[in-house]
C-alpha cells in the first residue's frame, strides 16, 4: 500500500517533519497530509487554498491538517468542509501513526501548557535531505515573545535535541552521501539551555565536527547575532568546514522600532557582530530577516533599516512585509498603511539587489568550490552564491570551478577539477 500524500508549507521545520510524518503513515494511501504555516497571514491563506485544491483533486480522501496554522487557529480549519482531522504540532510529533486514524476530529493541545519534557521533547533529530544537503532539527520552539510573532504559539517553548541523537543523524546523512549538513530550528542559537549542563550550539558544532570527521560542509540556519557565544564564534571565523555564510535575525534597523519588537539587540549591535565577522572572516556572507511596515514605522524609521542593509552588508536578503497575526501584540499597534508596506518591501528588497549584485560581481574569475545539485549543472558556492556550471557534473560532489561570466542572481563557473 503507498503511503499518505503530504503537502507541506513553510519552514524547513516543517519538511523535516513532514519527512516523519511520510514514513509514520506510510501504509495510508487515502490520508492526505497538510502541514501548514502560520508565519503570515499569507501563508495561513495558502493552507487554506491547498486544502480546497486537494479536496478537488482527491474527493475521496481523507485530508488532515497539522502544522502552525492548525495550532493557532484550530477552529478555523476544523470548520471547512474539506478537512476530516485537525492535529496540533504537540500531535503530530507524538505519532501520526496513531492519530491519523483514531480520535476526535480536533485534537490540538495547549503547546505552552507546563507538560512532562518527555512529552514535548523531540528524543531523536528529525531530518530530510534533497540528496545533495541534509538539514537536521536540532531545536524547537521558542521562549522569546517578539510582538510581531505567532510562531512559539505555533511551536512552543525552546526544547533541544541532545548533541547524540544529532550527531547520529549526520553521521546518518553523510554516510548516505551527503556533501553538506544545515542545522535548523526556529530558535537556533537558543540550542542547550534546556539541557543538562546547558551546552550552547558552539559546543554543538565543535562536537558535530569532532565526531563526524567526514562531513565536508556544515552550514547554520538564521541566528541571533546577540545568542552567538565566543565558540560558535571562533567557528564561524575559523572552521573551514563550517560555511562562511551567516544569516541573521535582525528583522529592523532602527532601535525605537526594535524595542517596540521586543528584541534583544539594538542597532549597534547587529553592526559590530556583522564587522566582527567581516574583520576576521573578509569573504563570509552576511544574510538577514527585515521586515518592512512594521507597527508605528515612520519614514525615519524606515530609512535606519535602509541603510542597515548597506551597513550590514547584506547579500542574502529575504524581505517580510509585515502583516498582522491576530493575537499578538503588534497587531493591536497602529498600523502602517498596506501600501506603504508593500512600498517599504520593495525598497528594501531593491537594496539588497544592489549589494547582492555587486557581490556577484567579485566573484567575476575566482576559484569557487561548488556542491553540485540534483540537476547537475546547478549548485551553491562555499558562501551560498547560487552557481551554474558550464558542464554538468555529478550531484552531490563537491566540485572546483572558476567564475566566468554572470547571469541573473547567479554565478557561471567552468569546473577545473574535484575536490
Amino acid at each position: 500500500m503507498s503511503a499518505a500524500e503530504i503537502i507541506t508549507l513553510g519552514c524547513r521545520l516543517n519538511i523535516a517533519e513532514s519527512a516523519a510524518m511520510a514514513e509514520a503513515a506510510a501504509d495510508q494511501s487515502d490520508l492526505i497530509i497538510v502541514n501548514s504555516c502560520a508565519v503570515t497571514a499569507e501563508a495561513v491563506r495558502q493552507t487554506r487554498q491547498a486544502i480546497r485544491k486537494a479536496r478537488r483533486r482527491r474527493p475521496d480522501a481523507r485530508i488532515l491538517v497539522t502544522g502552525c496554522a492548525a495550532q493557532t487557529e484550530p477552529a478555523m480549519f476544523a470548520a471547512m468542509p474539506e478537512v476530516d482531522r485537525v492535529l496540533g504540532n504537540q500531535e503530530k510529533l507524538l505519532g501520526m501513526e496513531k492519530f491519523a486514524t483514531v480520535g476526535a476530529r480536533m485534537q490540538v493541545a495547549d503547546i505552552l501548557a507546563d507538560v512532562p519534557k518527555e512529552e514535548t521533547a523531540p528524543h531523536r533529530a528529525s531530518a530530510f535531505s534533497d540528496r545533495t544537503r541534509g538539514f537536521v532539527v536540532v531545536q524547537n520552539g521558542c521562549d522569546h515573545r517578539c510582538t510581531f510573532c505567532i510562531i512559539p504559539y505555533g511551536r512552543g517553548n525552546s526544547r533541544s535535541v541532545p548533541a547524540g541523537a544529532v550527531i547520529e543523524q549526520v553521521r546518518r546523512l553523510v554516510d548516505g552521501g551527503i556533501g553538506e549538513v544545515v542545522l535548523t530550528g526556529v530558535d537556533v542559537t537558543s540550542y542547550g539551555a534546556d539541557l543538562p549542563g546547558r551546552p550552547t550550539l558552539g559546543l554543538l558544532v565543535e562536537r558535530i565536527l569532532r565526531h563526524v570527521p567526514g562531513l565536508p560542509r556544515l552550514r547554520l540556519s538564521s541566528l541571533d547575532g546577540v545568542e552567538i557565544d565566543e565558540r560558535l564564534f571562533d567557528l564561524l571565523i575559523g572552521e573551514p568546514r563550517v560555511m562562511p555564510h551567516v544569516h541573521l535575525s535582525l528583522q529592523a534597523g532602527d532601535d525605537r522600532v526594535l524595542k517596540r519588537m521586543k528584541r534583544r539587540h539594538s542597532r549597534a549591535q547587529a553592526i559590530a557582530v556583522v564587522e566582527r565577522l567581516h574583520a576576521r572572516r573578509p569573504d563570509i556572507a552576511i544574510g538577514a530577516d527585515i521586515i518592512a511596515g512594521f507597527p508605528t514605522e515612520d519614514e525615519a524609521m524606515f530609512a535606519n533599516s535602509l541603510a542597515l542593509v548597506s551597513e550590514c552588508r547584506v547579500v542574502h536578503g529575504h524581505i517580510f512585509p509585515y502583516s498582522p497575526r491576530p493575537g499578538t501584540p503588534a497587531a493591536r499597534m497602529p498600523q502602517v498603511d498596506p501600501v506603504l508596506v508593500r512600498e517599504r518591501a520593495a525598497r528594501l528588497r531593491d537594496a539588497c539587489s544592489v549589494h547582492r549584485n555587486k557581490w556577484l560581481t567579485d566573484h567575476m574569475d575566482i576559484i569557487v568550490e561548488v556542491l553540485v545539485e540534483r540537476s547537475g549543472e546547478r549548485g551553491h558556492a562555499r558562501d551560498f552564491a547560487p552557481v551554474r556550471l558550464r558542464a554538468p557534473a555529478e550531484p552531490g560532489k563537491i566540485v572546483t570551478a572558476r567564475v566566468v561570466g554572470l547571469e541573473k542572481d547567479g554565478l557561471i563557473a567552468q569546473e577545473v577539477a574535484h575536490v
